[in-house]
């Protein structure tokens, strides 16, 4: 299976030699007593398997799985006589979300399915909505999806629930074609400058193109039914780039009113700055020698 992340660090024999060694390191942490987990990280999202055995089917999948997703969530097993109070119906695993008011969630599917478990754990690690910041911005760049940012203050968690709330009940089927991202304002000041907007007016709600960034109107819109869907279908469609350099199009005007060419200059992309050089990888050269 490829890797899920690409190496980012430096080519030096010991950055390479260092970081094969964290791969190759065992991405679980066995619990030997139960009272462990309540002491855990709850601002991380945390995977806890529960196996009569460690030699079993159940946790080679499960070992399988962490090795994959290991930089997205924090992975724990427990084992024999300490897992027994929690293997009242056998082995399983449970998702224990960030935050300690959420609540437990149990892995139902066959442990023995390697797709099944997987999709069900990346579901969890993996969140919908992803913070952008400028340490994994090349990777998210470099995924090649349109960029759908909520820019909020970083202790405004009310905008980025509601944001969440709605791409989730909206956008859920737009997975796959554009990623749902959350960005500091004060981190991100010259993207919100490119669409003359500061972090006094945050929140607010762009698409980056990676040609061009486009703004939604009024945050408080995204709760009308349907208009984050639609703002999402008119980049698709390419809507979003007709109307900024043409103005509206004429289905869109009042019957009777006459139909405007008002030619805009739409900002240009901020993120795709972000994306690795031609020139920071070998095999992105066109060279000759090669």
């Amino acid at each position: 299976m490829m890797m899920k992340r690409e190496y980012r660090g430096q080519r030096s024999v010991k950055a390479l030699a260092d970081y094969i060694r964290q791969q190759k390191s065992d991405p679980i942490q066995e619990i030997q007593d139960l009272a462990e987990i309540t002491t855990l990280d709850r601002s991380k999202r945390n995977i806890i398997g529960y196996f009569e055995q460690k030699d079993s089917d159940n946790y080679r999948i499960f070992e399988r799985v962490a090795s994959i997703l290991h930089d997205d969530c924090a992975f724990l097993s427990a084992f024999g006589d300490v897992s027994k109070p929690e293997r009242y119906s056998g082995d399983n695993i449970i998702y224990k979300p960030p935050g300690h008011s959420a609540p437990d969630m149990v892995y139902l599917g066959s442990m023995t399915n390697f797709d099944l478990t997987y999709n069900w754990i990346q579901d969890k690690c993996v969140p919908l909505v992803r913070e952008i910041t400028f340490e994994n911005g090349e990777e998210l760049t470099e995924e090649g999806l349109p960029f759908l940012i909520l820019f909020h203050m970083k202790e405004d968690t009310e905008s980025l629930e509601i944001f969440q709330t709605e791409v989730a009940r909206q956008l859920i089927s737009e997975k796959g074609t554009i990623n749902f991202l959350h960005a500091d304002c004060d981190k991100f000041r010259h993207p919100l400058l490119h669409i003359q907007k500061t972090p006094a007016d945050c929140p607010v709600i762009a698409i980056d193109s990676f040609r061009h960034m486009y703004v939604f109107g009024d945050f408080q819109d995204v709760l009308i039914p349907g208009k984050l869907k639609q703002f999402v279908f008119d980049l698709h469609s390419g809507k979003l780039h007709r109307e900024f350099h043409h103005g509206p199009d004429p289905t869109d005007t009042a019957p009777g009113e006459q139909v405007q060419d008002i030619a805009s200059s739409p900002p240009e992309s901020s993120f795709q700055k972000l994306a690795p050089s031609e020139y920071r990888y070998t095999l992105l050269r066109d060279r000759d020698e090669l």
